[in-house]
């Protein structure tokens, strides 16, 4: 299977099919060993870049929606 992501529904990114993770400081995060991971989306968690469901504690709402690409 290839890599999937995929955005819940007011939560966060779940990844599916990879090997590793790498943030914006570069700090590589090795993920090998998991079916899923799942990616903080609304900036809170204490365990970024990996969600701990702060979110729900928050009541976040991610306002956005993908938009489909014509052509």
């Amino acid at each position: 299977m290839a890599g999937q992501i995929k955005a819940t529904e007011n939560g966060p990114y779940v990844v599916e099919g990879v090997e590793r993770i790498i943030d914006a400081d570069g700090n590589e995060y090795d993920v090998s060993g998991r079916a899923k991971v799942a990616l903080c989306r609304c900036g809170a968690s204490t365990t970024k870049p990996f969600c701990d469901g702060t979110h729900s504690k928050l009541g976040f709402d991610a306002a956005e929606r993908a938009v489909a690409q014509s052509g």
